[in-house]
């Protein structure tokens, strides 16, 4: 967003806040081609061992997150069946249709 003189928020709704549009550059539900760069890398990056000590990061502070949905989203992901961080951002950018992810070649 280079003509903004603000940052996005660092949280998954502050993102998919953005895809939805009418700040930065996209407008609406005009046809926005997403370049995802370093996807692999991005992967494991943001894979399961961040989204495990973003979960215990949050569990420090009860008092400002919902310490029972972190639990249970913490021991979805230890048991196998929760969701890595990369995979809610895909999964936010799959909810907006008129987003069309790109995946350059390596």
């Amino acid at each position: 967003m280079p003509e903004e003189d603000w940052k996005l928020g660092e949280s998954l709704d502050a993102l998919s806040d953005m895809l939805y549009g009418g700040y930065g550059a996209i407008e609406g539900n005009e046809e926005v081609h997403l370049i995802w760069k370093d996807f692999e890398k991005n992967r494991t990056d943001l894979g399961w061992e961040l989204t495990r000590n973003y979960y215990r990061s949050k569990l420090k502070y009860p008092s400002v997150c919902n310490a029972c949905f972190i639990k249970q989203k913490l021991a979805e992901l230890e048991n196998g069946t929760g969701k890595t961080y990369f995979e809610m951002i895909r999964e936010i950018i799959s909810e907006h249709k008129n987003i069309k992810l790109l995946i350059p070649s390596s």
